[in-house]
């Protein structure tokens, strides 16, 4: 198998490289049960004898702590936002991702760059500037979308941390000035985002209303053909996606 990315690749980073590995993303709004998943996937393909990495958001050792500390003011703005998710991703992206795929391991990756692309529109920026500015990201080998009700994900998310985060319930974009009000409102913006993301990359829903085991035992059915021949198979209708020309100057902030 060989390095594909979606637009232009890293610098170092060419087209065609030659590796072993599997890259599969599991997607997801928050309480989804997204990091659950990537547990148990890695646990069973760990028992079939494979060799895996796992990955997320804000993981890189450059900037994620300035992240964290950026969105602790609940100031940062949309561009801002966007450039430093695209410095943490391209830091793993290099250090971490391809690497253990040269390696031939299995990266299972919490989130990828859909989700950035999600967020960057739903806050203003063109879906053309928002494929650019992530169009180094390699193409996996499968992306798993855990499809989640909000009232779902709200009673998820109130059950484990006892409240809801300013950011995931999109309170910077002043949809409400109620928080539970403001987290409806934002998931469904982002829901109807995934919906164009989702067909234009590729993506397998799976019913994640459901307890972990029932969701498993769907993802499970999706992720073992990337070990026999032939591959996994692609949603009905997906196709590769390309990159558009026309592409603004910015996003919004």
């Amino acid at each position: 198998m060989t390095v594909r990315t979606y637009g232009t690749p890293l610098p170092g980073l060419a087209e065609g490289l030659p590796t072993t590995g599997r890259l599969i993303v599991v997607e997801g709004a928050d309480g989804s049960g997204r990091s659950t998943e990537v547990m148990l996937l890695k646990e069973w393909l760990e028992i079939e004898g494979h060799a895996v990495v796992d990955t997320g958001l804000r993981r890189s050792t450059l900037v994620a702590e300035e992240i964290d500390h950026a969105k602790q003011g609940h100031t940062l703005g949309a561009t801002t936002m966007a450039l430093l998710y695209a410095v943490d991703f391209a830091d793993q992206l290099e250090n971490k991702i391809v690497p253990a795929l040269a390696a031939g391991s299995t990266v299972l990756a919490d989130r990828y760059v859909y989700t950035l692309m999600a967020r960057a529109v739903v806050r203003g920026a063109s879906r053309d500037w928002a494929r650019r500015l992530y169009g180094f990201a390699l193409v996996p080998d499968l992306v798993v979308f855990l499809d989640a009700r909000p009232e779902i994900l709200l009673h998820r998310a109130i059950s484990k941390y006892g409240s809801l985060d300013y950011w995931e319930s999109g309170m910077d974009l002043s949809l409400s000035r109620d928080l539970f009000e403001s987290f409806f409102l934002y998931q469904d913006k982002l829901s109807k985002e995934f919906e164009w993301v989702g067909t234009e990359y590729g993506f397998h829903r799976v019913d994640a209303n459901r307890n972990p085991e029932q969701v498993h035992a769907d993802v499970r059915a999706l992720v073992g053909p990337l070990y026999r021949r032939g591959g996994a198979p692609r949603p009905p209708g997906a196709r590769r996606p390309g990159v558009s020309r026309a592409v603004p100057p910015a996003a919004s902030a």
